[in-house]
């Protein structure tokens, strides 16, 4: 016997089994992308991929500011400039100084 499609009842009948298959597929598929453990995951994946991205923004800005930094203390040939080293190196330990005495000061 045939539909007004020209369908038998068992191609009728198989047509139904698989997109009910087909449907269960979709329902279990959407079950898995509302679950809060796939929600939690995908959030999480998202919260380190921003954080991963940062951080080698701020890699690649702090190794940019060591470049600029070297090349104050350096050369072109990449030897050190005691013209400039000096000065600084005088600078920083007279900080040293200073912050120690103030913290014996204040130990007193």
């Amino acid at each position: 016997m045939r539909d007004g499609a020209g369908r038998t009842l068992v191609e009728i009948e198989e047509n139904i089994a698989r997109t009910r298959t087909q449907l269960a597929d979709t329902l279990d598929e959407l079950a898995m992308r509302v679950h809060p453990s796939t929600i939690t995951a995908q959030a999480r994946a998202k919260v380190l991929a921003s954080v991963e991205q940062r951080v080698g923004k701020a890699y690649v800005a702090a190794s940019r500011g060591v470049e600029r930094l070297r090349a104050e203390f350096t050369d072109e040939q990449g030897k050190p400039r005691p013209d400039r080293i000096v000065p600084v190196a005088l600078v920083g330990g007279g900080l040293l100084v200073l912050l120690a005495s103030r913290r014996r000061k204040r130990e007193s």
